[in-house]
């Protein structure tokens, strides 16, 4: 597995069910099964020739009842799970996945591609706690949100829903490399935009971006 991979498989606990969603070639599933996380999995896609290659993968899982695969929109028919992963998707994708699907599961494992901040929000709005929240670089920036159902914890700030808690409690290198790259295409867009309102909003964000960096000097 590469980097990225690592790092989600590493913050997936020991649990009694388990279901990678949109799950590629099912690299993170076969981890789960061959490290004992869990013996109960459910890979799912929506296309089936693209399932098929995780299912190839995870044979002799899927021959021995440890492993089932479904083809399906989102969660739709899933078997219920306590703990579901959710990545390499844009954040209003996962939104709707989460919205449609037949039941709340206890954790879940989200790393959008975008919009990360709608995806903090929605969480928040419908009965999970943000536990876990940070931004990691493998040749690009992924973000990885952890949340638990019925967990409580205090309000987000707007800032917070936008770049993370524990990204602007913490200061890992990789958020501040984020930053970075985030103030660089911000300057960008400002010199290509011809309104004076979306130059205003440029410049407002480049404010915060700088000073977000400044604050780690």
């Amino acid at each position: 597995m590469n980097k990225r991979l690592e790092i989600i498989f590493s913050e997936i606990p020991a649990c009694l069910s388990f279901a990678d969603v949109g799950c590629d070639h099912g690299y993170i599933a076969k981890a789960v099964l061959d490290s004992g996380k869990c013996d109960d999995v459910v890979i799912s896609d929506i296309s089936a020739p693209s399932l098929n290659k995780a299912e190839k993968l995870l044979k002799r899982y899927i021959d021995c009842g440890k492993a089932r695969a479904v083809v399906c929109d989102g969660l739709r028919l899933v078997p219920e799970r306590n703990t579901v992963l959710i990545s390499g998707m844009g954040g209003e994708e996962i939104i709707k996945i989460l919205s449609e699907a037949p039941f709340k599961t206890e954790r879940l494992i989200l790393s959008p591609m975008k919009n990360q901040d709608k995806v903090r929000a929605y969480l928040l709005e419908n009965g999970y706690g943000i536990t876990k929240d940070y931004t990691f670089c493998d040749q690009r920036f992924y973000h990885l949100i952890i949340a638990e159902f019925g967990k409580n914890i205090e309000p987000y700030t707007a800032v917070e829903l936008e770049f993370g808690r524990d990204n602007l409690k913490l200061r890992p290198t990789d958020f501040i490399l984020y930053i970075k790259k985030e103030l660089e295409k911000a300057e960008t867009y400002k010199n290509k935009v011809v309104s004076k309102e979306d130059k205003e909003l440029f410049e407002q964000r480049i404010k915060k971006l700088r000073g977000m960096i400044n604050e780690n000097q």
